[in-house]
Order: C-alpha cells, then structure tokens, then sequence
C-alpha cells in the first residue's frame, strides 16, 4: 500500500536536496514522478526547487487555488508524486495528496519545515503531523552542537527576529538553524542588551 510521507527539519537540513535525489533515485529505477512546489516559494524561481548544494530541477508550480488532484490527473499518471516547501501547501491540499495516496495507490513524499521563526506550526504541516503515516525528521545541528529545531528568523545586524509575517521568504541570510535553548538564551540577550540600529 501506498503511504504520505512527511519528511521535515530545520533550515539547512538539506530537504530540498533529499527531495531531489529521491526523484532521481525514482527515475533510475524506470519509475515518472510528479514533482511539485507551492507557488509561495519563489527564491530560486518560480518553477524551480534548487539546493544549497546546487542540485536543481524544474517542478510543477501549486498555486493556493489549484486542485492538486486536478493537477495531477492533467499532467498523466505517474508512480511518485515528490513535493518541496511542503508547509506552504493549504490544509485542503494537503488532504488532497492523503486522497491520492488512498484512491490511487501512489507514494507521495513531502519534504519541507514542521515550524516558522516563532516555532509555531504552519497548516500545511500541521495536517500532514495529523495525516502522513510516516513522519521522518531530517536532522541538522546548531552552533553548539546540539540538534537544531528552531527555524530562528535573523535581521540585518543578526538579531533574532521575534515579530513578523508567518512566511518570509530567504535562505541563509535571513534564517538560521538553532537548538531551542540557543534560541531562547539569545532572546533574552537580546531583550537585556537591545542593539540600537
């Protein structure tokens, strides 16, 4: 039987790239995938999920509109549907790819964050936490070693950012990867020692 995995870490844990390999471990076995990404997520381009260590590939772009199901049955029958940024899928969505899984027998493996900046849930993730049958943490570490669960939002001076929209799109300029602890310790520096700008 087909399962709907979630696969989630950190900023920097190289879910993207994980993501790409295991469609390229799909296609080296004669198998189609379906690739796809939220339209929110346009830091490489529009319709492309790229690494950080350069592995890059064009994918179907889901606006929050779209009907996955409706995608998929327009792009033809596939073995595998492989998707990136995964968070940013609406819970409607998310359903529909758990509708996939049970009416069309096909794997569907979702790579992307379980939390943002303020280590809240993103929908997307949250209904996947309640609907993947496998859920799989991508470990990555922080600065002191230990491992990293906090996606910690940074500004210009380096200053964690406690206040905002729950989606801001950036790479390793605006987010780091921290242990809660970390986090914690460095907010309250923050708050003792405020940095004037």
């Amino acid at each position: 039987m087909a399962k709907l995995y979630f696969k989630y870490g950190a900023m920097g844990s190289s879910k993207s790239a994980q993501a790409l390999i295991t469609k390229f471990n799909y296609e080296e076995q004669g198998m189609q995938v379906y690739l796809i990404k939220p339209a929110t997520d346009t830091r490489d381009g529009r319709d492309l999920i790229k690494s950080r260590i350069g592995l890059c590939q064009k994918a179907e772009v889901i606006t929050p509109s779209d009907s996955i199901i409706e995608k998929y049955h327009a792009a033809g029958k596939k073995d595998v549907i492989i998707t990136d940024e995964c968070q940013f899928f609406t819970p409607k969505q998310i359903d529909e790819l758990r509708f996939l899984v049970d009416e069309e027998n096909i794997p569907v493996l979702c790579f992307g964050l379980r939390t943002d900046f303020l280590t809240h849930f993103f929908p997307g993730s949250m209904r996947l936490m309640e609907l993947a049958d496998s859920i799989t943490e991508i470990k990555t570490i922080c600065q002191c070693g230990s491992k990293a669960t906090v996606n910690a939002r940074i500004d210009a001076n380096g200053n964690i950012v406690t206040e905002g929209e729950q989606v801001f799109l950036g790479g390793n300029d605006h987010y780091v990867a921290m242990c809660h602890r970390c986090w914690e310790r460095k907010i309250r520096a923050q708050k003792m020692h405020p940095v004037s700008h």
